[in-house]
């Protein structure tokens, strides 16, 4: 899997454009409690596998804010960019929600598809894609975002 490389016309008319999915991502336990450390949230659901196992879930869950936090590699060689990218900057989100627990030991995966492509000058676009992360062996997603990206030119 590769990011294409496209003209500024073609960028500009991306939208709709959908890609094959990003590769899978395993959440392990040992990750989650990585992320809890990271962000001091060590809330049980997350890092107690026994006192999580007596919740509806069975056991551990991810963080929505970690789950989150992997869409950059989870989209890493997936999508598009412009021939003469300077570089990309996160500008946010216009969407997340948090839907399925990812619970400790799954896999996900993102499917990306560009919702919107505006452009702000002669140099500057501002992406937005639509993503959806696929657990592995779950019929709802992890989670869906609107992800912003502002791509500059040279």
């Amino acid at each position: 899997m590769a990011v294409k490389t496209v003209s500024i016309e073609e960028l500009a008319n991306a939208a709709g454009t959908r890609f094959e999915p990003g590769p899978w991502i395993a959440i392990d336990q040992a990750r989650i409690n990585t992320f809890a450390d990271c962000t001091e949230d060590h809330q049980f659901i997350h890092v107690d596998p026994e006192k999580a196992a007596q919740t509806p879930f069975g056991g551990t869950i991810a963080h929505g804010f970690l789950t989150l936090s992997m869409l950059t590699k989870m989209i890493e060689g997936v999508g598009m960019i412009p021939d003469n990218v300077a570089m990309g900057l996160n500008y946010g989100f216009d969407k997340v929600r948090f839907l399925t627990p990812v619970r400790a030991g799954k896999r996900v995966r993102a499917h990306v598809e560009v919702a919107g492509v505006e452009r702000k000058d002669d140099k500057r676009f501002l992406l937005k894609q639509a993503i959806s992360v696929e657990i592995e062996g779950e019929d709802n997603p992890a989670l869906i975002a609107e992800w912003l990206t502002m791509v500059i030119t040279t």
